[in-house]
């Protein structure tokens, strides 16, 4: 392997015989040791065995002259470097139960739950990162108001002297309006929500009771109407689909006349934020969440207000963060045998980066268990300090080395300085015994001999394989009480296959230069790739902004995403490249260490824009039968997925640069390269950008496409959002 990227130092040339050199001193030497032999002549045998051997020697010289890749490789264990684990993903699984509880329920951390195993691919099991309380709510207020507002001021308590509070719950009484007489959007209403129990993430079930009247003017497939909770900074959406609302946007009319009696209730599922804390606003105090009348598309609103009989709420379940790992616990390692350096083995590999429950216990014989403590090596580490070491890719166990120094080396410099000096007389012998008690230094405490050592708990996974699409989490590893079933509505994100060499060589002159410490932008983008441990791919420090405090360092993160449905004719999506909350919070605390004082971090995903490559490609005559036509079809997709992405896309396929445009013309070079195409009738390029939740096509098409400074260009397949690549192939 040659390292093109190293400053091209002098180098002394330790051999500098060439070929010719060798085969003309072997030659002279002929007459010294063989006098007998007097045909030098090309033609002779003996020569030509010559040739050979200094041909042999050649090439023994030149690679004498190169520094081995083992040499580098050295140098980077001498600098401490190692290749980073593969990186977990990230998901959130949310767990439904089987009945309602009389009280409170906390499932576990480390609860573990995987996909579907088949017979090429084995299950993916996926553990809970933190407890999940699932409380027991009461509403507390059921609040009206005329407009919305970001800070509620102007309410309307609808429950107080009205309604009454049944045991189970449910309040009842009169039909209540949740809108006004004359319904205008941007009406809503106000569920203030009660518990002495953490409601984090939790599943509620809103049950309305209402009165069948007359039609309210919806359509009740399309309600115009938004579910939000307020998490303490903003109001996020908590409905995760139109299908867990069977009040159907209230239209109780219309449930009746489907069969179903609205005056016994309808449901409304609701999907809370991880974080649904308890805020005051006016008067009320309270967990919130608001139901506001919104514009309707192409289509008329409430034309008069639902009216409802009842209120209940109930949690059925909730939604917790997870990490792509299996947890093993209490496992075994041996028995020390009191010597320094001791290394065990753990079983399962790779090992994932330690938590704080996450160490080794050492127990004497006939004492007391004792907690170690991991370090990253053992330079800082006296005799007395219990540490040890993990490789997380190997999963060896290191405890602390006894490092000897060869005694004569010893001997000899301690006379050289005293001739130095001078002063060496019978009195200043040194003596053998001093001089080994002085040629030792033991680095970390021994494990006492007999003393039986236990890995606590560690977790193993990470990986690409591990970002799996959207409900492929079904199954419990184990039967849980009361959990009837798990499922993953997000993707899982953020996975990441082990470090190589090369990028471990790559890295080390980057490592250099930042010293552990951010200073300038490099500085942030090198650490901050760091941080991520194998999960980002591409870091981008922005300039100076005059949006952005002084003092504030923004950086673009683009995460791993798995990129083998590439050449299954598969883009990559934008949702694949969303930065998890775990991610984030890891490569914050770990720029907190090493950032300056006073300057803050902001991390950010990129403004992701799509590409939409509509094409008319004609083919060569000898490709016009269905087959082939569809191979280069496929092949032209798979080539514009793999160039039009952050990740393998642009020119050099190491992602495309952040802020740079589209062009036709390249488009157009890219696919007249595709074996089978004759030439292009027209390329067409739309752009993709996002629009509240969703993504949207632009209707007419753009000769560059100008991400903006902070974007980047990718491309994917979806029908919904008119994103794929049209291509048409003819004939002619």
């Amino acid at each position: 392997m040659k390292f093109d990227f190293l400053p091209q130092l002098p180098s002394s040339n330790l051999d500098d015989r060439t070929f010719d050199d060798l085969v003309e001193e072997s030659i002279m030497r002929i007459p010294r040791y063989c006098p007998e032999w007097t045909d030098h002549n090309l033609s002779d045998p003996g020569i030509t065995l010559i040739e050979l051997f200094a041909w042999l020697t050649d090439q023994m010289l030149l690679r004498f002259n190169q520094v081995p890749r083992k040499n580098y490789v050295a140098f980077l264990e001498l600098l401490g470097i190692r290749l980073q684990p593969p990186a977990p993903a990230h998901t959130e699984l949310t767990f439904y139960l089987s009945s309602d509880l009389p009280e409170a329920y906390t499932i576990p951390a480390g609860l573990e739950a995987s996909t579907v195993r088949t017979e090429t691919t084995p299950a993916i099991t996926f553990s809970t990162d933190s407890p999940l309380i699932i409380g027991k709510p009461q509403i507390q207020h059921f609040l009206t108001a005329q407009t919305t507002e970001e800070i509620p001021q102007s309410l309307r308590e609808r429950l107080a002297n009205v309604w009454t509070r049944q045991s189970n719950g449910l309040w009842a009484g009169s039909e209540q309006s949740i809108f006004n007489e004359q319904p205008q959007p941007g009406n809503c209403f106000y569920l203030v929500i009660n518990s002495d129990d953490s409601l984090d993430g939790n599943v509620l079930e809103i049950t309305f009771q209402g009165a069948a009247a007359t039609p309210t003017g919806i359509n009740p497939n399309q309600p115009p109407r938004a579910w939000e909770a307020w998490d303490g900074e903003n109001w996020q959406p908590v409905l995760l689909k139109e299908t867990d609302d069977y009040t159907k946007g209230f239209s109780f009319y219309e449930i009746e006349q489907q069969g179903t009696n609205p005056a016994q209730g309808a449901d409304v599922r609701l999907h809370l934020p991880q974080t649904w804390p308890v805020t005051n606003f006016t008067v009320y105090r309270g967990r919130w969440l608001r139901c506001r009348f919104t514009t309707p598309p192409n289509q008329e609103g409430y034309n008069r207000p639902p009216q409802i009989t009842g209120l209940a709420v109930r949690s059925i379940g909730g939604t917790v963060r997870a990490t792509h790992s299996t947890l093993i616990q209490d496992e075994r390692l041996g028995i020390s045998d009191g010597k320094p350096g001791q290394s065990f083995q753990l079983l399962m590999t790779p090992v994932l980066e330690r938590r704080e429950n996450e160490y080794i216990v050492v127990t004497p014989p006939g004492g007391l268990p004792q907690t170690w403590h991991e370090v990253r090596d053992f330079a800082d580490s006296s005799p007395q300090d219990r540490h040890y070491t993990i490789d997380s890719i190997t999963g060896t166990v290191q405890f602390g080395p006894l490092i000897r120094e060869p005694g004569q080396l010893k001997r000899q410099t301690k006379m050289r300085s005293r001739i130095q000096e001078s002063i060496v007389t019978d009195e200043t012998v040194v003596q053998a015994s001093d001089l080994e008690n002085a040629q030792e230094h033991q680095y970390g405490a021994v494990p006492p001999r007999g003393s039986e050592i236990r890995m606590l708990a560690y977790r193993t996974g990470g990986g690409r394989e591990g970002n799996v699409q959207t409900g492929s989490i079904q199954f419990l590893k184990s039967a849980y009480p009361y959990v009837a079933s798990v499922i993953n509505y997000p993707p899982a994100i953020n996975g990441a296959d082990g470090e190589s060499l090369e990028q471990a060589v790559i890295r080390a002159p980057r490592i250099l230069r930042t010293r552990d410490r951010a200073v300038t932008a490099e500085d942030f983008e090198v650490l901050a790739q760091q941080a991520g441990a194998g999960a980002i791919a591409r870091v981008r420090c922005l300039p100076a902004d005059a949006h952005r405090q002084a003092g504030t360092v923004g950086l673009l993160l683009v995460p791993y995403a798995n990129t083998d449905g590439i050449a299954l004719g598969e883009g990559i999506a934008p949702q694949q490249f969303a930065l998890s909350p775990a991610l984030q919070e890891q490569v914050l605390k770990y720029l907190d260490e090493r950032r300056l004082l006073g300057v803050q971090v902001q991390l950010q995903e990129p403004d992701y824009v799509g590409v939409s490559v509509q094409a008319e490609v004609v083919l060569e005559p000898t490709y016009n039968n269905p087959l082939a036509r569809a191979e280069i079809l496929r092949n032209l997709r798979t080539t514009l997925y793999r160039y039009l992405n952050p990740l393998t896309g642009g020119m050099e396929g190491k992602g495309w640069p952040f802020g740079r445009p589209v062009y036709i013309s390249e488009i157009m070079v890219l696919l007249q390269q595709t074996p089978g195409v004759r030439h292009l009738e027209s390329v067409l390029l739309f752009a993709i950008r996002k629009q509240g939740d969703t993504w949207r096509r632009q209707s007419s098409p753009e000769q560059i496409i100008d991400p903006g400074t902070q974007g980047l260009i990718c491309s994917w397949a979806d029908n919904n959002l008119r994103s794929g690549h049209d291509i048409q192939i003819s004939n002619r």
